[in-house]
């Protein structure tokens, strides 16, 4: 047996025994600063149904865009002003243009998406569909949930890929947006699973995608960091832009089909009551409750805004993000706390160049739980390190196995954080 199994053994042998410290050893690892709670407005209490479980917490997940990031608390710039108590249980605000973060509230807790996650399809299917191609409805299109937001689509309608997403931004509309996933991908189902893709090329890991529309599912969650860097994504393309900020559209006739055109307007108040506005987009469920994503400009800077699971009194969420995005325009120009990470930079892990040698050692699945003071890093060479609180085993470089201990004991130590 090589030295180098040997050593990984007997880390592994000490794990599971949980071996005490010898008198001699280092002092255990001091425990993380507490969280700085985030100010919250009171809310009034709702009927809802019981938040699913989010997936388990990922260390290198919640720190993509800085360790300062890992928090689900509040995080803001020294000797900034505090920012506005709001209803949301999470947010975050961010320069579009530099990528930096601003400041948040627990910028990578698991929240649910309501039809913010439109703008995921958006970001995926843009480039990919012809805005002038015209496309007919089907009967699966139009099946969407009794009572949540549609264009009002028409089965054997025909309608152009610009109109349906004008529908899907400016009505909400769930019968577009899986009309556009099926036309993007052959079918709404392998149209998430694209969603899903371009999630994580963006860097998006704590997002999971089941339908479309951001009507619930279940597995359903996003962050307000990972919503930024689906805005960035979809402000960076002047089509977006332009549907974003469009306040009202026909839906056109169906002479076929014997049926009118209509109007309809966009739903998003930050284009019509906040100066500077770029658009966005709204979201509610029963579930979710109220999500927001909306940009502006002022000043020759762009700021976008994400906010989940917030209340609509005693403030609406779209108000709470304008107040937000003011906080945000208050600040330095060079104020920061991280940053929205560029396209496939996480999987090259953050700070590593595409090719690295860290780049070609993928994160290792969070699978065990380890004793306290048991701490984890990547090696030059890829391999991982774990530290223990023992002098003897300070610095044993082990394989996957050892990287699994370590990985599930910071997720447990996050478990009593975790929000829906």
């Amino acid at each position: 047996m090589s030295a180098r199994v040997l050593a990984a053994t007997t880390v592994v042998a000490l794990l599971v025994a949980g071996a005490p410290t010898p008198a001699h050893a280092a002092p255990p690892v001091a425990a993380a600063p507490a969280a700085v709670p985030c100010p919250r407005l009171p809310a009034p209490k709702v009927t809802r149904p019981p938040r699913p479980t989010p997936p388990p917490s990922v260390p290198e997940d919640q720190a993509v865009g800085g360790d300062g990031l890992a928090t689900p608390g509040l995080v803001t710039p020294p000797g900034s002003p505090a920012p506005p108590a709001v209803t949301a249980t999470t947010w975050l605000v961010a320069d579009l243009d530099t990528g930096a973060v601003l400041g948040a509230c627990g910028p990578h807790e698991y929240g649910i998406p309501a039809s913010t996650q439109k703008l995921l399809l958006a970001a995926t299917m843009l480039n990919r569909l012809d805005p002038k191609q015209v496309a007919v409805a089907t009967r699966a299109d139009l099946d969407i949930e009794r009572g949540s937001s549609a264009v009002g689509l028409l089965v054997g309608g025909r309608y152009a890929v610009e109109t349906l997403w004008l529908g899907l931004l400016l009505q909400s509309g769930n019968d577009a947006a899986n009309m556009l996933a099926r036309l993007g991908a052959g079918s709404a189902r392998a149209g998430v699973d694209q969603m899903n893709a371009e999630a994580r090329r963006l860097g998006a890991r704590q997002t999971h995608a089941v339908t479309p529309s951001g009507l619930d599912g279940p597995g359903q969650f996003t962050s307000a960091y990972d919503l930024a860097l689906i805005a960035r994504a979809c402000f960076a393309d002047e089509r977006f832009r332009r549907y974003a900020l469009t306040e009202r559209t026909q839906i056109p006739a169906q002479p076929a089909l014997k049926k009118g055109g209509f109007q309809i307007q966009n739903e998003n108040q930050l284009i019509h009551r906040y100066p500077g506005a770029l658009g966005g987009k709204t979201g509610f469920t029963e579930l979710a409750r109220h999500s927001f994503v909306g940009a502006a400009q002022r000043g020759g800077r762009r700021l976008v805004v994400t906010l989940l699971g917030a209340e609509a009194r005693p403030v609406r969420g779209w108000q709470q993000g304008a107040q937000l995005l003011d906080w945000g325009f208050s600040l330095p120009r060079d104020a920061s706390v991280g940053r929205l990470v560029q396209p496939g930079e996480p999987d090259a892990e953050p700070g590593a160049p595409s090719g690295s040698p860290a780049a070609a050692h993928p994160t290792p699945p969070p699978a065990w739980r380890g004793p306290a003071g048991t701490a984890l890093r990547r090696m030059a060479d890829g391999d991982w390190q774990v530290i223990l609180p023992t002098a003897g085993l300070l610095a044993l470089t082990v394989g996957g196995l050892v990287a699994a201990v370590a990985a599930r004991r910071s997720r447990s130590r996050r478990a009593g954080r975790r929000r829906a």
